[in-house]
């Protein structure tokens, strides 16, 4: 039977195969030579969470990939938001109706600050942007909903990462990885948590169970069973964690101050029972892992909430209120979920939440027979471990390693997460000669 190709035929009767290099036409060809990743890489990770309150940078040498993986921090830095981007930028991620334009003007403004910081990290740390290989970009989430809801006629779940990559790989030359939420989502996954992979490679050990809680708008917490596999690492978010305190101090002070410094406006005050009792009432904390939340769940229609029914409290009641109520989420999570599965020697405490210590107190009274700990005490700096395993996350993607962890997100199988837009350093990252 004869084959078309081309407007002609190829009766030669032998394989398709066969026909389509004859007739095809004859293409450009290079002799490529490719040498193993370089090893170590050095590596900025960046993350802006749902605080909304600037971007962290990290600068890290990682040697190896995977469960050989080692790392050393260089140097981080924490570069704020300027009042009117965070403005934006809580506009949009309230749900507040705004032109397609603000989104892509943000998305690319972000991208600007962005390389900004790693400017900044790089001069810090006195080296030169040309040595970084690799840039982790976390990107800052707009609209994060893991449970599928109607929408056109059908069951749509869907996250939105802004900082747009191609533009940062553009603006530093340097191979960028980032949106890596949606591939997660993608196999099934509800795309958070993400850092559970890293909190693996990191803190895992043979004798003691782990669980790391890491408290930024919102807490999440890491189940890490002494000598387990990845397979048997359980995390989700337990709800909010500095989000509603940090509402209520902008709101309660004309957004002169963003957060509870120290936690002492929450501990000079009482906690209010009867709305902490409606507060702990809310669905979310009762439903089973794996599970995510966000703004859409503890933004501003809950510190609302917060507000109708404590119109009389004082101020400081109020953020003590939040306050328990991070506490009090964190450590019912813990005993439902995950002590009937594995005793509980050690949390290691990082992100904004670790730096207070009213909030450190209450976890302590919530948890009496765990030892609680800061990732500090572990060698990472509370602050940046998460723009740490951003960083860490990109060089698994570089090695085509999984990064996600189905027993955390519910995805049918583990994938390589995030796109990758190659800067002019790549083919030096890859030791790749064209002639």
């Amino acid at each position: 039977m004869a084959e078309r190709c081309g407007g002609r035929h190829c009766d030669d009767g032998g394989h398709v195969e066969d026909w389509r290099a004859q007739c095809r036409p004859p293409s450009r060809t290079f002799a490529v030579r490719s040498s193993p990743m370089k090893n170590p890489c050095l590596v900025i990770g960046l993350m802006s969470g749902t605080s909304l309150d600037g971007v962290d940078a990290a600068l890290v040498d990682i040697a190896g990939s995977g469960t050989d993986t080692r790392i050393s921090l260089r140097h981080f830095v924490s570069v704020p938001f300027a009042k009117d981007v965070q403005g934006e930028l809580l506009r949009v991620a309230s749900q507040t109706p705004v032109p397609a334009g603000v989104i892509s003007h943000l998305n690319f403004l972000l991208a600007a600050l962005y390389t900004e910081a790693v400017q900044r990290v790089c001069e810090e740390a006195g080296v030169a942007s040309s040595e970084v290989d690799l840039i982790g970009s976390h990107g800052q989430t707009i609209f994060h909903q893991s449970e599928p809801a109607p929408f056109c006629g059908r069951m749509l779940a869907s996250t939105f990462q802004i900082g747009e990559g191609s533009l940062l790989a553009e603006n530093t030359g340097v191979t960028t990885v980032s949106d890596f939420r949606p591939r997660d989502m993608a196999a099934g996954g509800k795309g958070a948590p993400l850092i559970p992979y890293v909190d693996y490679l990191l803190f895992r050990d043979a004798q003691l169970s782990r669980l790391l809680l890491n408290v930024g708008g919102i807490a999440n917490i890491t189940s890490l069973p002494a000598g387990s596999a990845l397979e048997q690492v359980k995390a989700f978010d337990t709800g909010p964690g500095n989000m509603v305190i940090d509402a209520l101090v902008r709101r309660f002070t004309n957004e002169e101050q963003g957060y509870d410094t120290n936690g002492s406006l929450g501990a000079s005050g009482q906690a209010i029972v009867p709305l902490l009792e409606k507060l702990l009432a809310n669905p979310f904390f009762e439903a089973h892992p794996p599970k995510t939340a966000g703004r859409e769940q503890f933004g501003q229609a809950f510190v609302r909430q917060m507000l109708e029914h404590g119109q009389t409290a004082r101020f400081e009641d109020l953020v003590c209120t939040a306050t328990e109520l991070t506490a009090r989420s964190v450590a019912a999570a813990v005993t439902r979920f995950v002590l009937p599965e594995t005793t509980v020697h050690q949390m290691i405490v990082s992100g904004g939440g670790a730096r207070n210590a009213f909030l450190m107190q209450r976890l302590q009274l919530a948890l009496p027979k765990t030892e609680i700990l800061t990732s500090e005490d572990l060698g990472i700096p509370t602050a940046a471990k998460e723009a740490i395993g951003f960083a860490i996350l990109a060089n698994e993607t570089l090695h085509l390693h999984a990064g996600n962890v189905p027993g955390a997100t519910g995805a049918r199988r583990p994938v390589v997460l995030g796109k990758v837009a190659y800067g002019d350093n790549y083919r030096r990252l890859r030791g790749i000669t064209q002639p």
